[in-house]
C-alpha cells in the first residue's frame, strides 16, 4: 500500500505544467512585430494567464483559446472570438491563421517566436 501511495505521489507530481506558461510566457502580455518575417501593421496581442490558456487582443476582436502540447511544442486549439468588424479585419483574419499553424515556441527574455516546420513565423515582444 505504501508503494502504490509513493507512485501515485510521483505521478502527480510529474503533471505540472509543461506548456508555454510555465517556461517564460507567463504573466506577460506579448505584442506581435511581425508575421512571416514582414512587420505586423496592426495590433495584436497574446497572453497565457493560466496553464493549458491563451488570450489575446486582435486588431479588431479579443480571442481565446487552449494550449496543452509541452514546450517547446506549440498548438493554439479551440480558436475563438468575438465578432466586431473593422478596418483592419483582414489583418485579424491574417493573425489568426498564422496563430492556428504555428507547432512550435521559443522564449529568450523580452521576445517570443513561434513557428512551424514550413518556416513560417510570428515574433513577439513583450509589453508587460
Amino acid at each position: 500500500m505504501i508503494r502504490f501511495v509513493m507512485l501515485l505521489a510521483v505521478l502527480n507530481a510529474c503533471q505540472g505544467d509543461e506548456t508555454l506558461t510555465a517556461y517564460g510566457a507567463a504573466d506577460t502580455i506579448w505584442a506581435v512585430t511581425e508575421i512571416d518575417e514582414q512587420a505586423f501593421a496592426a495590433s495584436a496581442t497574446i497572453s497565457f494567464p493560466e496553464p493549458g490558456k491563451i488570450r489575446g487582443q486582435g486588431p479588431c476582436n479579443q480571442y481565446s483559446a487552449t494550449q496543452t502540447v509541452p514546450y517547446p511544442w506549440f498548438k493554439a486549439e479551440a480558436i475563438v472570438s468575438t465578432r466586431r468588424s473593422c478596418e483592419n479585419l483582414a489583418a485579424e483574419n491574417t493573425y489568426l491563421r498564422a496563430l492556428a499553424a504555428m507547432t512550435l515556441s521559443e522564449v529568450s527574455g523580452d521576445s517570443m517566436i513561434l513557428s512551424n516546420e514550413d518556416g513560417a513565423t510570428i515574433v513577439f515582444e513583450a509589453v508587460r
